[in-house]
């Protein structure tokens, strides 16, 4: 695929969400952080700014990506989502309830409430500093992985092995554990009526194509590399420190 064909596509994917120009500039609310129900606001839902700027992240993450993955994709999921809870249940939920309650037969919803949970914490996740993580958090996920080559090997094993589309996830398990695991398409570890394995997200990697296609072509296990050198470990730690409390 040229260049100039998958910006065409990506464009396509988004066409919707350009009628909504205020979502792409609103500011960002509790939706991006999502950590918690009662900090989950409901419908109509809002696409958040992201916390940096478009290029903020190169070479790593080129600029272009970064404007079509946010203001093109992201943008047509929360669009999406709205339109398709309008008249449901749904509605009155938060994005939180909303992931925890979808089953499978829901399909524009829950791809959509999963695209718009996966990628707003996404872009929280990601950090143009480069930070490292902390002692404390670095012993917790080499007591769980043996060493931390072995829990890099073991994220970047699940992000590869992806099939077509989906994510790799950091969980924090309901014993309170730490597990890596992969999801299909938009489905995320807080769909408990759709994935076998539940927890609360800390790290999370897109690996769509649309994530990294422009720069990477066909090869993801350079883009999962370079994932490595922009992640934002102090909002990591964060959500580890949450999730054990909860």
């Amino acid at each position: 695929m040229h260049k100039r064909e998958f910006i065409k596509l990506a464009g396509l994917a988004g066409v919707a969400a350009l009628s909504n120009p205020t979502g792409i500039i609103a500011a960002p609310t509790a939706t991006s952080r999502n950590r918690s129900s009662a900090n989950s606001p409901k419908a109509p839902f809002e696409l958040p700014k992201l916390p940096y700027a478009y290029d903020a992240l190169e070479p790593n993450i080129d600029k272009t990506t970064m404007e079509i993955h946010h203001d093109k994709h992201h943008a047509a999921y929360v669009k999406n989502l709205n339109d398709n809870i309008k008249g449901t249940p749904y509605e009155s939920l938060t994005l939180d309830e909303i992931l925890s309650k979808v089953k499978p037969e829901d399909k524009a919803i829950r791809n959509n409430a999963g695209g718009h949970y996966n990628h707003s914490l996404f872009w929280q996740l990601l950090s143009p500093e480069k930070t490292t993580p902390s002692d404390k958090l670095k012993t917790a996920i080499t007591g769980n992985f043996t060493s931390w080559e072995k829990f890099q090997e073991t994220f970047n094993t699940a992000a590869k092995g992806v099939f077509g589309s989906g994510w790799a996830w950091l969980i924090v398990t309901p014993a309170k554990k730490l597990a890596v695991i992969s999801t299909p398409n938009q489905d995320n570890p807080l769909m408990d009526n759709i994935v076998k394995e539940h927890g609360t997200p800390i790290l999370a990697l897109d690996v769509w194509e649309h994530a990294y296609y422009l720069k990477y072509h066909n090869v993801r296990p350079d883009y999962i590399a370079a994932f490595w050198n922009v992640i934002n470990w102090k909002e990591v730690e964060n959500r580890y420190n949450e999730a054990l409390k909860g």
